[in-house]
């Protein structure tokens, strides 16, 4: 089991069993109103909770706390092709009971470290909804740079005429010479 440890939090592989904590904030409309998916029902939570689990690439972090294992979030961290060119996405989705402590900074923090000393990534990027402020204002939060607005790059959903409901996003960045050098004040 692949497993990193901050001061408050272990971040490890997905458990079939951790279903439960994860139908606690996946089944929240507002909570995924801004991912490609609506919320959860528990079968899906069960189903998701087993496909992570058993995924060989591991792209989904459990994030827990330290004291309890109660899985409070998770993180998608997975290499984007061409594999060559060494750029990785983040992505992230938390319980919001769990909402303003910093946790998610934490998380990502570690998940970056990990992705620079341990998988040798060259870049690692990351997309928010515009309207997601939270977002991405955590991408700033980890000195990721906001490299473009993207306007209607992107749809979900389609309205009831089939038209689609584009999305406007903002990409961000981080190369490991950055990331190296923020760390080492």
């Amino acid at each position: 089991m692949k497993r990193l440890v901050t001061k408050r939090l272990i971040l490890r592989t997905f458990l079939p069993t951790d279903w439960q904590d994860l139908y606690e904030y996946m089944s929240i409309p507002d909570v995924v109103k801004y991912e490609p998916y609506p919320a959860f029902n528990k079968q899906a939570c069960l189903r998701e909770a087993v496909k992570r689990a058993n995924d060989p690439n591991h792209a989904f972090w459990a994030v827990c706390l330290q004291n309890s294992n109660k899985m409070i979030g998770h993180v998608y961290f997975e290499q984007t092709p061409p594999l060559r060119l060494r750029t990785w996405e983040i992505g992230y989705v938390f319980n919001p009971v769990y909402y303003h402590h910093g946790y998610a900074t934490e998380a990502c923090q570690r998940i970056l470290k990990y992705g620079f000393t341990e998988q040798q990534a060259h870049r690692i990027t990351a997309g928010t909804h515009v309207n997601n402020q939270a977002s991405w204002k955590l991408l700033q939060r980890l000195a990721m740079r906001r490299e473009s607005h993207c306007l209607q790059n992107i749809y979900f959903h389609v309205l009831p005429s089939g038209a689609p409901l584009w999305h406007d996003t903002y990409r961000y960045a981080i190369l490991a010479n950055e990331f190296f050098e923020q760390n080492n004040r």
